[in-house]
């Protein structure tokens, strides 16, 4: 399962997601987002966790969690393609 991960703050790093998320399963990938001008963090990250039941697991229990002085907003990211199509476009 892919997880959405947002209010980063800009030091954290791909590491400190990996030690946050392996508890709860298998991490095979962490992807920060990163401003393409300033390569700043943009705030936002990607975590794939291979197992749906550990990345549930992971989800409950690190949504609303303190890292880095934020508080994190964890979900399972929504495909883009799903985004489009419920977005009305008029």
């Amino acid at each position: 399962m892919n997880i959405y991960v947002s209010n980063l703050g800009f030091t954290v790093q791909v590491e400190d997601l990996k030690k946050l998320f392996s508890p709860y399963g298998i991490v095979t990938s962490v992807a920060i987002i990163m401003d393409k001008i300033t390569n700043r963090s943009r705030g936002f990250a990607f975590i794939d966790m291979p197992e749906n039941g550990e990345a549930e697991k992971a989800i409950l229990a690190l949504n609303g969690v303190m890292l880095d002085g934020r508080v994190l907003k964890v979900n399972e990211s929504k495909r883009r393609d799903d985004l489009a199509s419920r977005a009305n476009f008029y």
